[in-house]
């Protein structure tokens, strides 16, 4: 039996294998992002035009386009950063250690001037919360097109974590196979170096799952080649293909799989961000893996007092959110947008009320935005609300209630 995939690999369903380029930030309004990309959840490339203000695309960077340590080691030497081993595989990741920046700029030193060779191996510095731990540093600002931004706003209101990242890493390092915590979009905005992106429409994935069903670490690997390990795998499409050079930006939409490689010594800004458009996304992939934990351990749900919180506890610990700090989530969006819509002016709401009846444009800012954001969060309460295992929770610590919170915002949305 012939176990190898074609030759000419398929097209995607999109028909098309370049990815947008946005050139010119005079002639790109936040609108066009939106009703383009955002809503049809499709992938796109911003020049480097759209960052060349930022500080660290000045001060991160020699005069020759590489990282400065130097600067890095003065600024955050004592820092202590997030690194994984890119060439040990852990639960279909690799594993993270916790040392000093200075540490690990000595380490990608000696590892560049070796030829890209260490007895370590190779680390790449992930997921850094920067921003967090040096919020006077002005070395970014986040591009409009990506502020409507639910995640980060529900994280700081209640100061907890965030979702906002530096990643470090030598020419080599690069990132498996994966989709972005809790469905979210993400931009990511290279301050030097190059990355190559390897990009799958939602879905495709399902081809690539081996006669286990889980999928696979490294989508380049020989093994997707064997159709006995991987049955499916020769009807998935192959990936869109994006080399992304110095300064430029790229927005991965909810749920599009992907692999990311550092073509040479790089930095990058990367934002994970939820909003209006995809929180329904959002919300359906909670729904999923609640279902993946009561299929583990469904046959204890007789025997095992309040076991639907205790799916919910272990839902938690492997997503990083349950239904109650979904409701949490929710509930703080919404009464952040009724406050803006409160605080308005008459006029401003006279007007909003009436682009409200003729449709409002969500694009505009202030109170168009806010209503429009009003309106997805009352669906998704909906939503929770008829959810069998939502009304199963005990709701009592919440407040408020959740159906006093939909009441108030049938008034609204």
């Amino acid at each position: 039996m012939d176990t190898k995939l074609p030759e000419k690999p398929q097209i995607c369903p999109r028909g098309s294998r370049q990815i947008d380029f946005i050139e010119d930030p005079e002639s790109f309004a936040y609108s066009d992002f939106f009703h383009q990309y955002l809503l049809t959840n499709t992938p796109c490339l911003f020049s480097a035009k759209f960052t060349e203000s930022w500080g660290c695309r000045g001060d991160w960077v020699t005069s020759g386009g590489r990282p400065d340590w130097d600067h890095l080691l003065q600024n955050f030497g004592d820092a202590v950063v997030p690194v994984a081993n890119c060439g040990i595989k852990e639960y279909n990741s690799n594993p993270k250690e916790r040392i000093p920046l200075r540490e690990y700029i000595r380490y990608w030193r000696d590892y560049s001037e070796n030829g890209c060779r260490s007895p370590r191996g190779c680390l790449y510095l992930k997921d850094w919360h920067m921003r967090r731990e040096f919020p006077d540093r002005a070395v970014y600002s986040t591009p409009e097109y990506f502020s409507s931004d639910w995640l980060n706003e529900y994280w700081d209101f209640i100061d907890g974590d965030d979702y906002r990242f530096v990643y470090m890493g030598p020419k080599g390092s690069w990132t498996p196979f994966h989709a972005d915590v809790f469905r979210s979009f993400s931009w990511s905005a290279n301050v030097c170096g190059r990355k190559k992106w390897l990009l799958f429409p939602p879905g495709q994935e399902e081809h690539l799952r081996d006669r286990h069903g889980n999928l696979p670490y490294d989508v380049t690997s020989a093994p997707l080649h064997d159709l006995s390990l991987y049955p499916n795998a020769h009807k998935c499409c192959s990936p869109l293909s994006v080399i992304q050079e110095p300064g430029q930006m790229i927005f991965v939409p909810s749920g599009w799989h992907h692999q990311v490689y550092n073509l040479e010594d790089t930095i990058s800004i990367n934002h994970n961000w939820v909003n209006g458009c995809n929180v329904l996304l959002m919300w359906k992939f909670l729904q999923g893996e609640l279902e993946a934990v009561h299929a583990e351990i469904g046959e204890w749900e007789d025997t095992m007092e309040d076991w639907h919180g205790h799916c919910q506890v272990i839902m938690k610990s492997c997503t990083g959110i349950d239904y109650k700090e979904f409701y949490s989530f929710i509930k703080i969006i919404a009464e952040n947008r009724i406050g803006v819509l409160q605080n308005s002016s008459e006029e401003r709401k006279k007007a909003l009320s009436e682009e409200s009846s003729a449709g409002c444009d969500p694009t505009l800012p202030g109170p168009p935005h806010a209503a429009f954001d009003l309106k997805k969060a009352a669906e998704i309460l909906t939503l929770m609300l008829a959810d069998d295992d939502f009304q199963k929770l005990d709701k009592e610590p919440l407040s408020p209630r959740p159906d006093e919170l939909m009441q108030r915002l049938k008034t609204y949305a």
